[in-house]
Parts: C-alpha cells; structure tokens; sequence
C-alpha cells in the first residue's frame, strides 16, 4: 500500500509531504484546488510521458517520490527479474524531471528504464478516473474482467501458445504457396539457367589453372629463350657452368696430398656440385618439354572466355560461386517437383495446429462462461443495493473467429428498468450508473487481483444521498481486504465514510499561488463536510448533518 507521498516543484506544488493509512480514505477540496495534479504526479510514477513543462515555475527540477508497503503481496518475482534491490517494508519510487527536459526513474535508488517503472507502477496502484469509464464500451475490458474472475491464467497461456504456433504455421503455408508458385511461373528459366550451368561443367579450381596456362603460353617465345640461356649457361659444351666446376674439384683434388686445405675446399665445392647438376639437368628438362600448340591456346582462352560470361551474367567472382548458384537452381526445380507433396505436409500441420487452438479456445470459454455467471450475479446484487432494483445485466459470450485473445466476442448487456430488453451497456447506462456499475466491476476485481492501492477519481459522479452511501460502503468493504482504497470525492457522504479525510487547498504566497494537501483533524473533518453540505457559509444545521454523517454526537 502506499505509505508516503512526496511532491516538490511539482506545476502547482512546491513541497507536499504526505502519509497514507490503510484501509478506506478520502481526498475533498474544492474544484481546481489541485486534485488532478497529485494526480498526475501519480501518473509519473505509473510511467506516463514527462514533460518538462510540468516543473513548477522557477526550479530546475521536479521530484515526485512514493513509499510502499508491499510485505503482503508477494512480488519479490518481480525486483528479481529486474535486477533491483527488494525491501518489501519500504519499496520507493522516484521519478525526477530536469528543466532541459530530461527524465529519470528510480526503484529503491536503482535507475530503472522507463518501462519497468511503468510494469511496477500497474501492479501498485490503480487509478480509476471518470475517463475509465469509457473502458465499459471496449471489448479488450470487458473480458479482461471475465479472464480475472474466472482465474483463467493458465487456460489463457496454453490457448495464447496454441494460437501462436498456428498463426506461425499459417504463415509458414502463405510463404510456401507464395514461392512455389512464383517458382511455378518461372520455371522454364531456372530450368534454362540450370541447364546452362550444369552443361558448363564446372571446376572450383578450374579458372585459377587455365589463367596460369594461358599467361605461359602467351609468353612462350620468352619463357623459351630463358630456358635456352639457361641451359647453355649451365651445361654447355663450351664453358658451361657445371663443367668449369667440375674441372675446379679435379684440379683441388689432384693437390690435397700435398696440400690438405685444397681437399677441404674441393669437398665443399662437390655439395654445390651436386645441387647445381640437379638444376642444370631440370632446367634441360623443362626447355625440352616447353612446347607451343596455338590450337591449345585458343582452346583455353575460348573456355575462360566461357567462364567470364557465366560470372558476368550471374553477378559473381568466383567459379565456386556460379557452382553455389546452380546447386541452388537445382534445389528449387526439385522444390517444384516435390511442390505439390510439401504443401500437402503443411496443409497438414495447419490443420493440425488450428484443431489443438479450437480444443484450447473451447476450455477457454467454458472457464469463461462459468466466470460470466459469476460477474452477472455478483453485479446485480451490487446494482441493487445501490439503488436499482429492477436492474438486468448479462455478459453475452458469442462464439467468433480464432484471435489473439481466444474464440468469444464479449458484450455487457444492460437495462435499469422492467421490461425494457438488454442492450450494450456503454450506449443506454446513464453517467449515474455507469459509475455504479464500473464500482461494481473495480469491487469485483479487487476480490480477485492483489492489488495493494486503488484510487477512484470522482467515480460518484451523477449519484447522490443513499445511493453515495452505499456506494462508499462498498468502497469501505474492499479497503479492508488488505487493500488501500482512495476516492476523491464532492459528495459529504462518501467524504464522512472515510477512516482518513486529506483536503486540497489552493493558498497564495508573495509572489505566486500553490496547491497543497493537509490530514484533518476531527473537527476540521466536520467543517469540510458541513462546507460540502452548505457551501462557504456553513451553517448550524449544516454542521449538526455533518457530525450525524460522521456519526459524532451534538
């Protein structure tokens, strides 16, 4: 619940220091006191849009601050997925807003995103404001209302995973038609690309082998006198390397007898030897082999040429690119033979999939047709007691297309008097009973959601004597179901209901006017409520009402 409230350099509000009690309280005050900016500061830590124009006139910053008691209500889940610190006696909120417009969230001192503040703030507080009221009109509302009585999470989960995986299945079917079919009408030219390819006969290694071939027989004449020179320079008959060295080993043999240093150096000169013969011999070989055939030559440019065309054509660089391309071809012609066969398995899995979303939708319904009996007596019992006795209400649950939310279209049916048929509640319900019957609904729901505080924004609007007393009787009932509830109210008979009264105030300053709230005291609760009764000038009798509302004696 919320224990504390803290506001400063808020629009109207300079500093606001405010404690909560649990159970039922009330906000009065006069209209355009400040109500809705407390409001709005509530809305900030729900995670609503920030607006640097919201800072009071002057200061650089706001702050708004909250302090919650959240020891009942099990949501340590919630602190541990988010990575932020878990104190369930004093769980605190801030959000701060600089002049330049910028905006910061904080959980227990801990910067959070702006949407885990948002997730945090819908399961501490609930506002229900006078445009809420709209909400009875939308269908998304209507069933969320019958899913939470009917305690249906689970249900709800397996139908949302059902109808998931069929609409994925679905999808799969689409994209499978779609290319077949597109492959269908261009077959004849993946099977002629194919067929061009395929007939190419291609290497990987292919293109970089005949380059080399081609460069060397481009170059014949020069590789040819190279050799040549070589070869006559090494193994010639006149002077050839070789044979002067092997001339110069002879003469150092012939004289290591008689000089041991000429032996060394012939041993070393025969290792040279060797090597260099074993050049001179590969040389001659190559200079024998090397051959010129312009056939062959005009046979290998003609096949590069060929290789060229097909990368220029299919846009790539490499053979094993154009051979990536045609393996794929060919897996697209046997995807188009096989078509038929493919589409046959995923029909299949489609089907499939849409009977386990029925079987799930099915259960859905039935957990929310036991739900919609529920809701429908619960909500009459209330109506009734809040001044409607010829009321008729019934939750009209009609089977309709596979969505995302199950097979029911819902409708709130409504009529406040006898023999008048049912119609949609948002069009023939009076403001007066809207606002009972979205009581009725909050009351209802409050039962059923751990909800710690729920603040109701002039929901008393269009009733009056009994009827407002009854109504905060039933908002007395749930603040005492470990819950906190609020109302801010105009009527002294919800005012006179509460456990704990706060008043709004507007005052004037030396240069500017401020808005500010105040716990009353008892005979301040008095005065407030005879002012509600009579107006500025508050009368005896208007001050003896408000002591019998409170219940106090003369």
């Amino acid at each position: 619940m919320l224990k504390q409230l803290y506001i400063r350099n808020f629009t109207l509000i300079e500093r606001l220091d405010m404690k909560f009690n649990e159970g039922f309280s009330v906000i009065t005050g006069e209209t355009g006191a400040g109500k809705s900016i407390i409001l709005g500061a509530i809305g900030l830590l729900k995670g609503q849009r920030a607006d640097s124009k919201l800072i009071k006139g002057g200061a650089d910053k706001c702050v708004i601050e909250a302090h919650f008691d959240l020891s009942r209500y099990g949501m340590e889940q919630f602190f541990d997925d988010n990575d932020v610190e878990y104190d369930p006696d004093d769980c605190i909120i801030r959000r701060e807003i600089t002049a330049a417009g910028k905006s910061r969230a904080f959980v227990n001192d801990t910067p959070v995103p702006l949407s885990v503040l948002k997730e945090l703030g819908e399961q501490l507080i609930d506002v229900h404001s006078q445009h809420q009221n709209l909400l009875l009109g939308k269908q998304d509302f209507q069933m969320e209302v019958v899913d939470i009585i009917a305690d249906d999470t689970k249900e709800l989960s397996d139908y949302e995973k059902a109808y998931a995986e069929y609409k994925e299945k679905s999808s799969q079917l689409s994209e499978l038609e779609n290319r077949i079919a597109s492959d269908k009408s261009n077959s004849d030219f993946l099977q002629y690309q194919f067929d061009e390819l395929d007939k190419a006969n291609l290497v990987a290694d292919e293109q970089e082998t005949l380059e080399a071939q081609s460069t060397q027989m481009s170059h014949y004449e020069d590789i040819k006198t190279a050799l040549y020179q070589a070869d006559n320079a090494l193994s010639g008959e006149t002077g050839g390397v070789t044979e002067s060295l092997r001339t110069a080993i002879n003469a150092l043999h012939s004289i290591e007898a008689v000089m041991p240093k000429a032996g060394e150096l012939a041993s070393r000169m025969d290792a040279n030897y060797i090597d260099l013969k074993d050049i001179a011999d590969e040389v001659g070989g190559q200079l024998e082999e090397v051959d010129f055939d312009p056939k062959e030559l005009d046979s290998i440019n003609d096949r590069l040429d060929k290789i060229y065309a097909l990368e220029k054509k299919y846009h790539c660089d490499t053979i094993v690119q154009l051979i990536e391309i045609r393996d794929n071809l060919k897996a697209q012609l046997s995807g188009i033979e096989n078509g038929d066969e493919d589409l046959k398995e995923m029909r299949a899995a489609v089907d499939k999939a849409r009977k386990a979303t029925i079987d799930k939708a099915a259960i859905l319904t039935k957990a929310r047709q036991k739900a919609a009996k529920l809701v429908e007596t619960g909500i009459r019992d209330r109506l009734v007691s809040l001044g409607m006795p010829n009321i008729q209400f019934a939750i009209s649950l009609t089977p309709s297309e596979l969505s995302a939310s199950g097979a029911d279209k819902v409708a709130y049916m409504f009529s406040a008097n006898k023999n008048v048929p049912l119609q949609p509640a948002a069009q023939v319900a009076s403001g007066g009973e809207i606002a009972r019957l979205m009581l009725s609904l909050k009351a209802m729901i409050s039962r059923a959601v751990k909800l710690p505080t729920i603040i109701f924004d002039e929901i008393d609007t269009g009733v009056s004597g009994k009827i407002a007393e009854r109504m905060a009787e039933i908002m007395c009932e749930m603040g005492r179901n470990e819950r906190q509830v609020i109302s801010i109210t105009h009527l002294p008979q919800i005012a006179a209901m509460g456990a704990t009264h706060y008043k709004v105030y507007k005052e004037d300053k030396d240069d500017s006017t401020v808005s500010t709230m105040t716990k009353l005291s008892a005979d301040d609760r008095v005065r407030e409520i005879a002012q509600m009764l009579s107006g500025s000038d508050i009368t005896e009798a208007a001050i003896s009402n408000a002591k019998a509302l409170l219940k106090l004696k003369n």
